[in-house]
């Protein structure tokens, strides 16, 4: 018996930036408008023939995700055409999540933010990162906060009624009253989600080259910071859903929920990732490389590996704790066939400290739980581990 199609997300890579954040380790080219064009011609092409196989008839499409990069850097024309092409040749929803990453720069007014939603865009995801025009110089943004008030203001009167805006605290010289003034700036937007990052100093960019010389933020008061943003924005009405996630309610982002359930999506674009169909596969990290292998054939992909349900006990976990839906002891032993026994001990002495807590039938990671979440998702693993360790010994014997 045929079975019926399976909902997938698609994410869209636009590695195009104005300018480079200096704490930016994703793969994103400045000053490389010339390629623009090339570019969207590939990737269309590259998403035509993938609509050919299976990704087209075994599933149909609920979210799309324009990320960069600065996606909106692209241009109005640009975007409309790659989304024409994927309506045109996948099977999307009518109810489906599309959202455009932009810069408050580059959106441009509501003229272009209406064709954009005319398009078949119904989400933008603002990059704001900081109400304050010096922490924006510190971090290499190119854009002013009155600029991202005048984005939110030409996407409402584009016809967005889901906006998201992204903030980055630990921010250089960055105070809690800093990060404090930031947080009701960007809310008294009233945009529907916010994401909130604490910087990470990433090998590789120029952040981490200069580091040393900067005042960055200790690990207390980084902790302040997140401690009072879960806080604060419970009392303006947005409920955590990831640890670094808030929205009001319904708004949660669909794409993003998709990594965190184990859900299927393919990426397109280089760097881009992909998990569909029991594979796990990623394309080439370079821009000319990944065109010349669409249009003229070649090894377009960087890795591949093949990962069956029931193989992906620790990403249930590793990504399941991430979230404030938590892990469920079911779910867990009739999906991987392995004893949740083991790891209760250490959730329940995690919930004597305050850092989990057990709802329902479920446990999940308190807001100080977060904070160490890599420390006790460690812990839940190696857990794991040793069981399975022990259970292909018997196996063997």
């Amino acid at each position: 018996m045929k079975q019926p199609p399976k909902p997938l997300g698609i994410y869209i890579h636009i590695p195009f930036c104005k300018s480079k954040c200096i704490y930016c380790d994703f793969y994103s080219l400045p000053r490389a408008e010339r390629q623009m064009d090339g570019y969207v011609s590939a990737l269309c092409r590259h998403l035509e023939e993938s609509a050919s196989g299976s990704l087209s008839t075994s599933y149909w499409v609920d979210t799309v995700y324009f990320g960069g990069g600065t996606p909106s850097y692209l241009g109005e024309k640009r975007l409309r055409l790659l989304l024409k092409t994927i309506r045109k040749r996948f099977l999307v929803s009518a109810g489906a999540e599309v959202t455009l990453e932009a810069n408050p720069d580059s959106l441009g007014d509501w003229r272009t933010a209406q064709a954009l939603r005319q398009a078949g865009f119904n989400r933008i995801s603002l990059g704001v990162q900081s109400a304050s025009g010096r922490e924006l110089r510190s971090l290499g943004r190119p854009h002013t906060f009155q600029q991202a008030e005048q984005a939110v203001e030409a996407a409402r009167q584009g016809g967005f009624d889901n906006l998201s805006l992204d903030l980055i605290y630990g921010l250089p010289g960055q105070t809690l009253a800093d990060w404090q003034r930031t947080v009701e700036a960007a809310a008294a937007l009233e945009p529907e989600h916010l994401s909130c990052y604490g910087l990470k100093v990433e090998e590789g960019t120029p952040l981490w080259n200069i580091q040393g010389v900067l005042d960055l933020p200790d690990g207390d008061l980084q902790a302040d910071m997140y401690l009072w943003t879960v806080e604060r924005l419970a009392q303006l009405g947005y409920g955590q859903y990831e640890i670094s996630n808030f929205s009001k309610p319904g708004r949660a982002s669909r794409h993003n929920l998709k990594y965190w359930n184990l859900e299927e999506y393919a990426g397109f674009g280089p760097g881009a990732h992909s998990d569909v169909g029991g594979v796990r596969y990623a394309f080439v990290r370079d821009l000319e490389a990944y065109c010349q292998c669409v249009e003229k054939g070649g090894e377009i992909l960087s890795e591949s590996e093949r990962i069956p349900a029931w193989e992906r006990d620790m990403e249930y976990l590793m990504l399941g704790l991430r979230t404030v839906r938590g892990i469920s002891p079911r779910e867990f032993e009739s999906r991987y066939r392995l004893p949740f026994d083991g790891i209760r001990p250490a959730l329940e002495r995690f919930r004597e400290t305050g850092h989990a807590m057990e709802v329902g039938e479920r446990w999940r990671l308190t807001p100080e739980g977060f904070l160490v979440s890599n420390l006790i998702i460690g812990e839940v693993l190696e857990i794991v581990a040793e069981e399975k360790q022990r259970r292909d010994t018997r196996v063997r014997r």
